[in-house]
């Protein structure tokens, strides 16, 4: 699969950080979808990570003057800063299994000289169709028709 750029750099070094930290990640919801070639677009970044908290995420949100900022009350966790304000994080999928289930189900995709992990197109149209949110609904014919067109190009 060829390099798909639709982040921009301060994403793209987020990421990059995380990878150089072995951080456990991948990346789901439509971003990961997009990464695809689903004709989706998205305004955040879903993370899913196998744990938080993560030393490698401190870390690596050091390098990039982010933070990490603990699950509060009904506030799940969350990054702050300038260079991770695209980005949320994921602690569960809906209709999902746990993480360690679905990183079977993740392929690695190349962004610039890194690759990531990012949950295959199939899984994601299981969760939203488990979220069953108007939003989730809406994007579920384009990501059938992109899953369809991906298998025939198989």
């Amino acid at each position: 699969m060829e390099d798909r750029l639709i982040f921009g750099e301060c994403e793209v070094e987020f990421l990059r950080e995380l990878v150089r930290q072995n951080v456990e990640f991948m990346i789901v919801g439509l971003s990961s979808a997009a990464l695809q070639g689903a004709p989706v677009v998205t305004q955040d970044i879903d993370l899913w990570f196998r744990t938080l908290p993560d030393r490698g995420i401190e870390k690596a949100l050091r390098k990039v003057n982010g933070v990490y900022i603990p699950p509060l009350g009904s506030n799940g966790p969350m990054f702050a800063g300038e260079g991770v304000e695209l980005f949320d994080i994921v602690t569960h999928m809906h209709g999902l299994g746990e993480f360690e289930d679905e990183r079977k189900n993740a392929i690695k995709i190349p962004l610039g000289r890194i690759k990531v992990l990012a949950l295959k197109l199939e899984r994601i149209i299981v969760s939203e169709k488990a979220a069953g949110r108007n939003k989730d609904k809406l994007v579920l014919k384009v990501l059938s028709d992109t899953l369809k067109t991906i298998r025939e190009r198989e």
